[in-house]
């Protein structure tokens, strides 16, 4: 018989034989491996949808007048100069500031942006916010806006009215709501958009922008290409200058979450351990005699790390399965409609499944029940044949 295969059939049969341990080592490491999984599940689920609804919806490049200056005076010059940088992937010229809006009874006070509406819809996920009405409306027709969800509540707005907007040392203007917007954020009441032509009678100013926003085909790139803008004297900023906080908070949970679960597979794993000396305890007479039929001693070794190892791949192979199947499970619930608006408009709770990193976890329970289970596999094979046999 091959001398692998003889010490897999012990460790096998060592296995069988002692059910209860072993459905307490197995059951031990699939609950840490499923916890694992399901987490890991939503971890990256939540990071995704993180950035779906903050980087995604924000410029990945901010540009800024040169110091001194309150304007962009020749932005079509410079905005044909990013297009021509590699990696950018569309630029869109803005006119922003503040501005009361008056229907009725009711007044907010919002920030209106003004925008070429077709390169604003390449750089910002608003068409697809729309909820009523359309965005390019504002392309064809002169004095219209469009206005967040809640703003609308608030005002009492719907297509169609006619809203009053004025600020000191502005244009006072009355634009038609053409569209309402959703985002589940706070922009839904303090943004509008109008066009940059209507913002730029209302504010009183020249063919002027005091912004533009830059997409990147690589959003990683953020502050290369900023440094490049920057070139030609303008401030750039890229998203992970003026957000830090976002890859703050994925840095500080992403590392938490690994290091609280780590511990309970270690923890796991290290149950082996007990249940193999345990086994070492009760077999050993049994050693005694594979040692006096010759067994040596890296195979008395090998027998008790190979059970290390199947308990763990059975563990971690178990704990996978459950845990995308709860991971599922989840993803298909769908919350309230109250739960809904205080989680920024999540319908069902987001689950990304990667393969990767399933395979990363049996593979890591695998390696690390392979190490937990070497002081045991030593201990056993440090018996002494003799003493082993006569021990009862």
């Amino acid at each position: 018989m091959n001398p692998v295969s003889y010490e897999l059939f012990i460790s096998l049969r060592q296995i069988r034989a002692r059910k209860f341990q072993t459905l307490l080592s197995v059951g031990a490491i699939a609950l840490a491996v499923m916890v694992l999984t399901v987490s890991q599940a939503l971890m990256v689920g939540f990071t995704g949808e993180l950035y779906n609804t903050t980087v995604n919806k924000l410029p990945h490049v901010s540009v800024s007048p040169q110091d001194e200056e309150d304007y962009i005076y020749l932005y079509r010059i410079l905005i044909d100069d990013i297009n021509k940088i590699e990696g950018v992937s569309a630029a869109s010229p803005f006119l922003t500031g503040k501005a009361s809006f008056r229907f009725k009874n009711n007044s907010r006070n919002v920030e209106m942006k003004g925008v070429i509406p077709l390169n604003e819809t390449e750089i910002s996920s608003i068409e697809s916010d729309m909820v009523k009405g359309d965005f390019r409306e504002l392309e064809f027709s002169r004095n219209t806006v469009v206005v967040g969800s809640k703003l609308a509540d608030k005002l009492g707005l719907n297509l169609g009215d006619s809203v009053d907007v004025s600020f000191p040392n502005s244009n006072p203007l009355s634009l038609r709501v053409v569209g309402i917007f959703h985002t589940g954020s706070p922009l839904d009441e303090s943004l509008t958009y109008t066009s940059l032509d209507t913002a730029q009678e209302f504010y009183d100013v020249s063919d002027v922008v005091n912004g533009i926003s830059v997409r990147l085909e690589d959003l990683n790139r953020d502050r290369e290409i900023a440094s490049e803008i920057g070139k030609a004297g303008y401030k750039a900023k890229g998203w992970t200058e003026t957000n830090p906080a976002i890859l703050r908070t994925i840095a500080i949970e992403t590392t938490s979450n690994n290091v609280v679960l780590g511990l309970i597979v270690v923890i796991a794993s290290f149950g082996v351990v007990s249940t193999l000396n345990l086994s070492v305890i009760g077999a050993t007479s049994q050693i005694g005699m594979l040692r006096a039929m010759g067994a040596t001693v890296s195979s008395i070794r090998k027998i008790f790390i190979l059970q290390s190892g199947i308990l763990g791949l059975l563990g971690a192979l178990i704990g996978t399965l459950t845990g995308v199947a709860i991971s599922l499970a989840i993803g298909q619930y769908e919350m309230p409609a109250a739960s809904s608006e205080l989680y920024g408009g999540l319908t069902t709770i987001p689950i990304i499944i990667r393969v990767g990193d399933i395979l990363v976890i049996i593979i890591a329970v695998f390696l690390l029940n392979l190490i937990a289970g070497i002081y045991p596999a030593q201990q056993a094979a440090k018996l002494d044949p003799v003493k082993a046999i006569s021990s009862r």
